[in-house]
């Protein structure tokens, strides 16, 4: 088969290799499976996409919503990786999965709004999906509402006409959606347990996700509900786009 990308936004490397691990684990997939391109410590080279069967693009502290003058060289030159690879991505309308970050490049790139008006205390929401969600493959053997983990600063408030809105929730409006038909974008994290969320939740208990001096609450209430079924998300990409 024809391996999958997995691109890394996070500078925290431990974090960084857990969110690996766990789209390897949640995705059945093996290490040579799996390639993996550090963009926080590497530029992104040039990326021929008929090597891989899809992309997946993980989260990390990035907010597209920071004012350009604030955001570091690091932040610009990530951010213009993803945009110059996304052109390639719609173009071709290549198998995509952006997690949380993912989500504010690719609605950033359609030209949806991307703002600080639906942020989200890090722990777990109860999200539905759409009429059209419902018809979607990638959501196979979930229920039409389930528990997910989120924990973001910005998100999108509003999609461009051409994306279709696939999952939603009440304190954010668009938790995932879908560009062309084989393009993804989720708000909440796929690639995260209960376990997941305790670990990454002490790594950027300082970032403003939540009160550095909450911690223990925090994680009491991120652990409060099981976190069974978003998961298949990334075991339903892998399977649909495995090219041979």
């Amino acid at each position: 088969m024809k391996p999958f990308l997995h691109l890394v936004v996070r500078a925290e490397s431990e974090e960084a290799d857990r969110e690996y691990q766990a789209i390897l684990r949640f995705g059945g997939l093996t290490s040579a499976q799996l390639q993996r391109i550090d963009l926080a410590k590497t530029p992104l080279p040039k990326v021929e996409l008929s090597d891989y069967s899809g992309i997946i693009l993980g989260g990390g502290a990035f907010n597209m919503s920071d004012p350009q003058d604030t955001k570091s060289p690091l932040q610009l030159r990530v951010e213009q990786d993803i945009a110059e690879l996304l052109d390639d991505v719609v173009a071709r309308d290549f198998p995509f999965l952006g997690l949380c970050f993912g989500i504010g490049t690719l609605g950033a790139h359609q030209g949806a709004i991307v703002d600080r008006q639906y942020g989200e205390e890090a722990g777990p929401v109860t999200a539905r999906l759409t009429a059209a969600g419902r018809q979607e493959p990638i959501f196979a053997g979930m229920s039409a509402e389930f528990t997910a983990l989120v924990g973001h600063k910005e998100a999108i408030s509003k999609l461009p006409s051409h994306a279709v809105l696939l999952a939603t929730s009440d304190p954010t409006p668009v938790q995932m959606f879908r560009v062309k038909n084989n393009i993804y974008a989720t708000q909440f994290h796929p690639e995260l347990d209960v376990p997941g969320i305790v670990a990454r939740m002490q790594v950027y208990k300082d970032y403003g996700y939540f009160p550095a001096d909450k911690l223990a609450a925090a994680i009491a209430h991120a652990s409060s509900k099981p976190i069974t079924e978003t998961q298949l998300i990334i075991r339903n990409f892998i399977q649909r786009y495995t090219a041979k």
